[in-house]
């Protein structure tokens, strides 16, 4: 009973700080929006506000293991130095 209790509570937990994690998000993005907006007055900084806001933020770069794999798939069918120099080339690209 006692590990049920523990279940139910962490998952209780859980579900009550998602919404204050997605407030927090957004909170976050009115700061840098706003600060982004400056001077903008009226509509302009109505306008520039509702597309800040309903951007998404940039993806996030691609880590050395996914970066790793993406090389693999693109060097199929390369073999011995002409492979090696592809995947060195493809690693050091900046994504």
């Amino acid at each position: 009973m006692k590990i049920q209790s523990a279940l139910a509570a962490l998952v209780l937990g859980a579900v009550l700080a998602s919404p204050a994690l997605a407030q927090n998000s957004q909170q976050s993005k009115m700061t840098v929006c706003n600060q982004q907006a400056g001077d903008k007055k009226g509509d302009d900084r109505k306008a520039f506000m509702k597309s800040c806001l309903s951007s998404k933020p940039a993806a996030a770069p691609m880590s050395q293991q996914d970066k790793m794999k993406a090389c693999n798939t693109q060097a199929a069918g390369k073999k011995g130095d002409d492979r090696k120099a592809f995947m060195s080339t493809c690693l050091s690209n900046k994504s």
